[in-house]
């Protein structure tokens, strides 16, 4: 019978011991390959360093240059109860951001402590990390005992000190316990070198901590990574693949993703070169044939139907843990990436700032500096599929990508309207009931060499928006793809006849339904070219939440007038007719919507 699996994550301040404990944890349990600590002492020989059990781990030759680790490290580790996978965190300040990629999959963590330099700024920070990435199973460890002659008086001192702090963010370890990693003492059995200590040693600690179990019982969460499509010998398999978060599932189960709301049935589960697989449970990495055909993407959570539903929102209260040089702003764009999805997201407000070394806070501040904790509310492009970490840690944690660097992470703590809520709901009804062709997606790509596209084109009157609408319909035809051009007035003056009164509501109406008719069309894989004077950034959401599908907004002219956040400005057609064409057909060649 397969043991049961447990992640680890080991965090502290640099050169408190994490990279030498879990040195020892491999040697003195026989974990490592064989003859690696041999080799690794004959390296050191040679180089005349003495040797140091970090030395199995920091295999890096700038780590072992400067002496710190830069990366997290992964290591397999078992012992009689249980499977491991031990993460080593970064502890230097400049590595911060790493220790968050570290601990985002961890159980359980342990906090090292160096008992002679005792509680650092860091070790408050990584505190505060794990506590807002929900990690709840903590134990204090509190190294290098050897340094201070194995004193009782220092640990208790170091250990008063750090559970003070602790209590203030909520944070209740399961053990605290002295060790001296590089003597190993107390690791895998208890010191004779500490005997006012009568408590367990790590092996016994890490084995204390409860396994999630329960994960198989949790409701079904997996992010969608990929839908991949096979064409050779015959093979017209599209698996849809990802790696399990939570829950079971088996073949002939009916699915649900969001944030879509689209569904399908289990066909099977795919495998590669092994047995038939009959049940994916937590943590497998797998792909599923589905029954019926339905055009979902990377980043959609996929359940199950009847278990309790993940959230959906664009509008989200977080806990934000902040790393970036530059401080998180409101009115800035970022990039914010939930299990396999990334939208851009801003700032609504900050609604209060914590310093996480000393706790000071204050509710006053609009931006979050480098190393505070902050309550924000967050602004995502798109709706996105997520779990409130009350529920369910692991699918509320996030990271923030500011110009291509992990600038921050954190937990989401809640749902919020916002105003496409209600038009959201109907949309997740309508793909659920959606009666889906046989004909995939994919088929009517191949077959149109193109991807279905709604380009709008919107701007004041009187800048040339129909003629050029019209002008690129005819040049994408006779290039043999299949495009349609549609005036908004063709669209009011029939479906929508009945909202012409006037008003915001009526308004958002007529923006709905319009969706509604593009979506349509967009699900028969056509590019769809609509124009419209004056677009606001509300029309745009509307029509971002009704349309599952790809999308692109084109101002025409020279100034914006609207608060909508189009994706490209083209000058006015009247000035630069056959430019403005050459970069809408650049754009749709650069996405891939058309073929090359």
């Amino acid at each position: 019978m397969k043991k049961e699996d447990m992640n680890i994550v080991i965090v502290g301040h640099v050169d408190h011991g994490k990279s030498t404990l879990m040195g020892r944890l491999l040697a003195d349990t026989g974990s490592l390959p064989e003859g690696k600590l041999d080799q690794v002492r004959e390296t050191c020989r040679r180089n005349s360093k003495p040797f140091e059990y970090a030395f199995l781990l920091d295999a890096l030759k700038d780590e072992q240059s400067q002496g710190i680790t830069i990366d997290t490290a992964r290591c397999f580790f078992k012992t009689e109860k249980r499977d491991y996978i031990i993460l080593d965190a970064p502890g230097h300040i400049e590595f911060l951001k790493n220790m968050i990629t570290g601990a985002s999959r961890a159980q359980a963590a342990l906090l090292m402590i160096d008992a002679k330099e005792g509680v650092q700024e860091n070790s408050r920070r990584h505190a505060y990390m794990l506590s807002m990435l929900g990690i709840r199973q903590i134990a204090v460890v509190i190294n290098k005992m050897d340094l201070v002659d194995y004193s009782e008086e220092v640990y208790e001192k170091v250990k008063e000190e750090y559970l003070a702090f602790l209590k203030q963010i909520n944070i209740e370890p399961a053990f605290v316990l002295p060790v001296s990693a590089f003597q190993g003492e107390n690791i895998v059995k208890p010191s004779e070198r500490m005997p006012w200590y009568d408590g367990m040693c790590i092996l016994q600690v890490l084995d204390g901590f409860h396994c999630e179990e329960e994960q198989d019982r949790q409701p079904f969460r997996m992010p969608v990574q990929d839908v991949y499509k096979f064409t050779r010998n015959g093979d017209d398999r599209r698996i849809v693949a990802g790696t399990i978060e939570t829950g079971t599932i088996r073949a002939g189960q009916e699915v649900v993703f969001y944030p879509s709301g689209k569904k399908s049935h289990v066909k099977r589960i795919e495998s590669f070169h092994t047995d038939p697989i009959e049940e994916g449970k937590p943590g497998m990495a797998v792909g599923f044939t589905m029954q019926e055909q339905i055009y979902i993407t990377r980043g959609e959570m996929m359940t199950v139907t009847g278990e309790p539903k993940p959230k959906t929102a664009s509008r989200i209260a977080a806990n934000v843990f902040w790393l970036g040089k530059k401080d998180f702003v409101p009115g800035k764009i970022y990039y914010l990436k939930i299990g396999s999805d990334k939208v851009k997201v801003e700032v609504e407000c900050v609604k209060g700032v914590i310093n996480s070394s000393n706790l000071s806070s204050t509710d006053t501040k609009q931006a979050v500096e480098r190393h505070e904790v902050a309550e924000v509310i967050l602004k995502t492009d798109k709706p996105i599929a997520f779990d409130v970490v009350a529920d369910r840690a692991g699918t509320s944690r996030f990271v923030i990508v500011d110009q291509y660097e992990i600038a921050g992470g954190g937990i989401i703590t809640e749902a919020l309207e916002d105003e496409e809520s209600a038009i959201r709901s109907g949309t997740m009804l309508r793909n659920y009931k959606w009666e889906t062709s046989n004909i995939a997606i994919e088929d009517r790509m191949e077959r149109y060499a193109q991807r279905p596209e709604l380009i709008v084109l919107t701007g004041e009157k009187n800048t040339g928006k129909k003629d050029l609408a019209k002008a690129l319909e005819k040049e994408l035809l006779n290039r043999g793809r299949y495009v349609y051009y549609m005036g908004i007035g063709s669209y009011l003056y029939g479906v929508g006849a009945d909202t012409k009164a006037g008003g915001d509501e009526n308004h958002k109406e007529q923006i709905r339904r319009f969706a509604e008719v593009a979506n349509l069309m967009l699900d028969a894989g056509m590019i769809l070219i609509v124009t419209a004077t004056c677009l606001t950034e509300s029309d745009r959401k509307i029509m971002k939440t009704v349309i599952q599908g790809e999308m692109d907004i084109f101002w025409v002219g020279d100034s914006v007038t609207t608060d909508i956040k189009a994706d490209e400005q083209l000058q006015d057609s009247q000035f630069d007719y056959d430019g403005n064409i050459r970069r809408i057909k650049g754009i749709l060649k650069d996405k891939g919507i058309i073929f090359r």
